[in-house]
Order: structure tokens, then sequence, then C-alpha cells
């Protein structure tokens, strides 16, 4: 497979029973092209933290995922608040997340943390009041 396969998801930031759909998808689509478990594993964590993010911090956004030949490439964009300090953000069980999230099971403070767990590479783009890109890379 020399062509890239890209798929592209706007992740409602409204709605916490949607969230994680994208990566499910991807997941699904992974499965089906014959990647291995691990890879797939990797990458739905990944994505599925930063969807739960995105919804929890900031009112939604995109998540693109490319399929390489040698790596598989998640891109996640918001327009959110941003990230203050990165560098505390990635402090597992760090959160700022507001009472009503964490009554719901959510902003325990992995999600940074996870994401950077399950990718061989993360970036993280990020200006206070703009927004944040998270792009993360699997090895295949």
């Amino acid at each position: 497979m020399s062509d890239v396969l890209k798929f592209h998801f706007d992740v409602d930031g409204s709605d916490f029973s949607s969230a994680g759909e994208a990566s499910v998808v991807v997941k699904k689509k992974l499965r089906q092209l014959g990647y291995p478990a691990d890879v797939i594993r990797k990458v739905s964590i990944a994505m599925y933290e930063g969807e739960i993010n995105m919804v929890i911090h900031a009112g939604g956004g995109c998540a693109d995922v490319e399929v390489h030949d040698d790596e598989i490439v998640i891109i996640l964009s918001d327009k959110g608040p941003g990230i203050p300090d990165v560098a505390l953000a990635m402090q597992e069980g760090y959160s700022t997340a507001r009472d009503n999230i964490r009554v719901l099971g959510f902003g325990a403070g992995m999600g940074l943390p996870n994401m950077k767990k399950y990718t061989d590479e993360m970036q993280i783009d990020t200006k206070v009041g703009e927004g944040t890109v998270i792009t993360m890379k699997v090895k295949l």
C-alpha cells in the first residue's frame, strides 16, 4: 500500500455519549485492513483519550488519521482554551476538569499521559486562547 489512507472526524463537544466514536470507527477499519492487534490498541487508546479531552476541555474539535506504510498519524485539533502549562498537564493525575465532569467518571488526569504512553511520538502545539493541535504517531 503506497497510498495514504485518510479519515476525518468532527468531534462533538456537547455530547459525551458520542465521544470515542471516531476511535471505534478507526479501530474497525484497521482490523479490516489486517493491522496487528497491538497497533490497533495503541491507536484506539490514544484517539479515545484525545476525543474525551476535546469534549471535556475544548468544546469539541477534529480528529484526522493518516495510515502510511510505516506509521499511523493521529492529528487532534481544537479551538479550545489551550493548555497553559503543558509540563503540568502531562503529569499523571493532574486535571482541570470540573466536578460535574468528574462525577461522570472522566477527568482523572490520565488523558495526555496515556496518549503519550500509547504512541511512539507525540507533539503538542498549543496557544492559550486559540486552541491545541496534538500530533501522535504509532510506528508499524
